[in-house]
């Protein structure tokens, strides 16, 4: 199988590129060799490599960012996953895209499922779900895989964060009230690896057959507090931290240009089912993480 995998410089990507090698040949591309706000970009490559199956784990992701200049993220993650899906039609191939659970408002109280209606409530959000919907009315074959808070120990992220800042300070100040996945970019490419491990005979027929939306993140939810607390309880170098509270906050407390959906747990029952997947906890995952990036 010909693997044409985008992003491969991002935490999930960089994964990706070791998941799938099992798979078939993997050819792994980012900025500049790919330039996903241009249509012309997009088709070169596309065609250049002739992929079976595409994987899309770029995006457009500084969420504040997006708020001072949309232009960029309505491009990269709103018009560049409708022209990639129809590079795919055109080639007779497969696409398996990456969103996000920014999708959501926040607002219903509980876990978001697959049939719950999105409302993104920032620019980010609104272009991640632009980039959904464009997938889908384009037809071709696709997996839209939704995943939460991903994070890894090899790029910046609310991991290596909280290491940093409980080195540096004696007091953190950390949100309690924005719930949703810690998700390990490690193990978001395993899972996505043993999905497609289990396609019997050709891979485009097999993902038309199970086309649709999917989360996919940690299991269970945690508060932003919750998960500093577990990253600093499971931190192999603890004798290298000055922290001595970590007190709770508000997201009010700290104001920034796009605001954050609350509560935005994804649920991952129908992934689990459809592909008979047990979905790793995401403390146990981070515990892993800590151990061995």
């Amino acid at each position: 199988m010909r693997i044409l995998l985008l992003g491969k410089n991002g935490q999930l990507g960089w994964e990706l590129h070791r998941t799938l090698q099992p798979l078939g040949k993997v050819f792994a591309v980012d900025y500049p060799e790919i330039d996903l706000t241009s249509p012309d970009s997009i088709h070169k490559t596309v065609q250049e490599y002739q992929p079976e199956l595409i994987l899309n784990a770029a995006a457009s992701t500084d969420v504040d960012h997006a708020e001072i200049e949309p232009e960029i993220a309505v491009a990269v993650n709103g018009l560049a996953p409708g022209l990639l899906a129809e590079q795919a039609k055109t080639l007779g191939a497969a696409l398996i895209h990456y969103s996000t659970n920014y999708v959501f408002d926040g607002m219903k109280g509980t876990s978001y499922t697959e049939s719950d209606k999105p409302n993104p409530i920032n620019v980010y959000g609104q272009s991640k779900f632009a980039g959904e919907q464009a997938i889908i009315e384009v037809g071709s074959p696709y997996l839209i895989l939704r995943t939460s808070w991903v994070y890894s120990l090899r790029r910046e992220s609310f991991v290596t964060k909280v290491l940093r800042w409980s080195r540096k300070k004696q007091t953190l100040r950390i949100v309690s009230d924005q719930i949703s996945n810690p998700t390990w970019a490690r193990m978001l490419a395993e899972i996505t690896a043993q999905v497609l491990a289990k396609a019997s005979g050709d891979i485009v027929h097999w993902i038309k057959d199970y086309k649709g939306t999917y989360h996919l993140a940690g299991r269970g939810a945690a508060s932003r507090l919750e998960w500093a607390q577990a990253i600093l309880h499971y931190d192999p170098h603890s004798e290298e931290q000055i922290t001595q509270e970590v007190q709770s906050a508000s997201t009010a407390e700290f104001p920034t240009p796009a605001q954050r959906p609350l509560l935005t747990a994804l649920s991952c029952e129908r992934i689990q089912n459809t592909f008979g997947l047990i979905v790793p906890n995401w403390k146990e995952t981070l515990r892993i993480a800590l151990e061995t990036e």
